[in-house]
């Protein structure tokens, strides 16, 4: 039942919303005899879709739901599991194949919103539980390489899934469609993402004191809340560096994580940081146009780390995995865009204001929900997500 911000959810509610998703989009139109497991249900585990009827008005009151029961919300589940049995058990058309698929996607990326909720949810905890009580695994003598660049040309390129009609498992959501041109100047990109070290030596250069290396929101967004670190960093007298990074296999001493990617920091902060390096953030084309030419890998959910690694790998690594990267993109739709008809069209077309996009999936992201065309995104002063930077001149 926990909720430790207003951004998360109770993992008990993740488990009854993405069961919601399936009874309100593929149960309730397709199959003509069933029943739902609760009508009250219908409202109590809506998000977002206002044209389904009011949500419940406070998110953060999704806490405060002593009931349903979790053994209630398990029998919910199991309840829509067999009624979608039941209807994959007959040929069923291709408007309820794309919603089920589209309903396993939704629920991957509920899993990975799960596990950025629980971490928040243990820091907050006085005890500061781990999630997984082995330690993050480190090799002392594995350094993060070098810091160098990728030129790239630019010119005319395509961006945007092509998405194949013919291929119902050929799937992407609708904000990553239509495939299109795009113009891009020359530019460079890092090989990697910025470490723990690097970022250091950015607060230790007084950068969270100096609002001209800040955009105007984001410099009053750090006299506000007094940001002077990474969330999840805490200061310690005992490790050589001076902090300790909290993380989901509990506390961790800086000096062993120098350099995995620095995680956790919002796009004020990822900006301030290229503007103290002389550099910027990739756009999301500039970084789309670079990630299809790279193999669709790296430190994932699977892996089991739950934290981001050193990089190590040639070319241009780590943009699949690790930490989720800030780009210099607003999110907004592309030329041509059209929401999925109906309800459904709530679920990305309405938060085109105000965010920014962020690509390439994080340590918690599972492996097959990831692609380069895969488009993120989160308010600008977001934290609380695995979220990291990769520079670009």
């Amino acid at each position: 039942m926990v909720q430790s911000c207003p951004e998360a959810s109770p993992v008990k509610w993740h488990q009854a919303h993405t069961t919601w998703f399936f009874e309100t989009f593929v149960l309730r139109p397709f199959l003509p005899d069933y029943i739902p497991f609760r009508e009250e249900f219908h409202r109590l585990f809506n998000s977002y879709y206002i044209s389904l009827g009011q949500e419940i008005p406070e998110k953060r009151l999704r806490a405060s739901f002593s009931r349903p029961s979790l053994d209630e919300i398990l029998a919910f589940r199991c309840h829509v599991d067999q009624a979608v049995e039941r209807l994959l058990a007959h040929s069923i058309g291709e408007e309820p194949f794309r919603r089920i698929l589209l309903g396993l996607h939704h629920e991957q990326q509920h899993q990975e919103l799960a596990l950025a909720d629980i971490k928040h949810a243990f820091y907050c905890n006085p005890l500061r539980p781990a999630y997984e009580p082995r330690p993050i695994s480190s090799d002392p003598a594995l350094a993060a390489p070098k810091l160098h660049w990728h030129r790239f040309a630019g010119g005319q390129v395509e961006i945007g899934h092509s998405a194949n009609r013919d291929d119902l498992l050929d799937f992407c959501f609708d904000h990553e469609t239509p495939r299109h041109t795009v113009f891009l100047a020359p530019f460079e990109i890092a090989n990697r993402e910025v470490t723990c070290r690097e970022y250091l030596e950015f607060m230790s250069d007084d950068a969270y004191t100096r609002p001209q290396l800040w955009l105007s929101e984001g410099w009053e967004t750090v006299e506000q809340t007094e940001w002077d670190a990474p969330l999840y960093w805490e200061r310690d007298s005992a490790d050589a560096t001076g902090w300790r990074i909290f993380s989901l296999r509990g506390w961790h001493g800086l000096s062993a994580l120098l350099d995995t990617p620095i995680c956790h920091v919002s796009f004020f902060e990822a900006d301030a940081f290229a503007r103290w390096r002389g550099c910027r953030l990739p756009t999301e084309a500039e970084w789309e146009w670079v990630a299809s030419q790279e193999p669709r890998s790296g430190n994932l959910l699977d892996t089991g780390r739950l934290h981001p690694a050193v990089g190590t790998a040639d070319g241009a690594c780590q943009l699949f995995g690790d930490c989720w990267e800030w780009t210099a993109s607003p999110y907004i739709g592309y030329p041509g865009y059209k929401p999925l008809p109906g309800a459904l069209g709530e679920y990305n077309g309405k938060f085109m204001s105000s965010q920014m996009i962020l690509r390439g999936g994080s340590c918690i992201t599972p492996a097959d929900h990831v692609r380069a065309t895969y488009r993120n995104f989160f308010p600008p002063t977001t934290r609380w997500q695995f979220t990291g930077i990769r520079l670009a001149v």
